[in-house]
């Protein structure tokens, strides 16, 4: 079986101003709020050996923009892709978490299950590959608006504008967060949390809109 080729461009991406954000080798770019070894490059992924790597976060900032990656996760592993993340001190409040969560095979759908927007937005339906399996996921930040494909499949979306109370999701129901989502600074850090668990991340890309 020849293996395909992985975090690389195509000429098509690169048209369309696509960034690799993780260039397969090494971790140029990101920095940790943790222990450096909790994070590492493992046969071209970047890899949470849950070692107190805390959160692996990109140096650089951004606003309005497509963010593709794939991620394979051990059984009953815990994560986040973590967007516009604004105090890097304080990443549950100021940076919007994308639920990443060995959930396959439960009927329930929660605003904790794999794919939801975190303690905010439940999924519409279960899209999570079982665990070991790759899954594709693309998040879009533009305005107010944030959505969540996982594997095909568009499952999430919020209006921050909408979030106007902190604690306080539109539905009445409540949520953790200390601050009103409407009130926050929509440019940010992108981060993957260490949550316990081993998971990997690839082939992560980045086109600003």
């Amino acid at each position: 079986m020849v293996r395909m080729a992985q975090n690389i461009l195509t000429e098509a991406e690169r048209q369309a101003n696509w960034r690799l954000l993780f260039d397969g080798k090494t971790l140029d770019g990101w920095k940790t709020t943790g222990q450096p070894e909790g994070w590492v490059v493992f046969d071209e992924a970047i890899m949470c050996t849950v070692r107190r790597g805390g959160y692996l976060y990109t140096e650089e900032q951004f606003e309005d923009f497509d963010l593709f990656l794939e991620f394979r996760l051990a059984p009953r592993t815990n994560s986040g892709v973590f967007v516009r993340w604004s105090d890097l001190r304080d990443p549950v409040n100021t940076g919007i978490e994308i639920q990443i969560l060995d959930s396959y095979g439960t009927d329930v759908l929660t605003t904790h299950t794999c794919g939801a927007i975190y303690d905010m937005v439940a999924p519409s339906e279960h899209a999570f590959k079982p665990a070991g399996e790759w899954n594709q996921m693309l998040i879009t930040c533009c305005g107010p608006l944030i959505s969540v494909t996982l594997n095909g499949k568009k499952i999430a979306e919020m209006d921050v504008d909408r979030w106007t109370q902190p604690g306080l999701n539109p539905d009445g129901t409540k949520n953790k967060f200390a601050y009103a989502w409407a009130d926050m600074p929509r440019k940010g850090h992108i981060g993957l949390q260490d949550h316990g668990g081993v998971i990997w991340y690839r082939n992560i890309k980045l086109r600003p809109l």
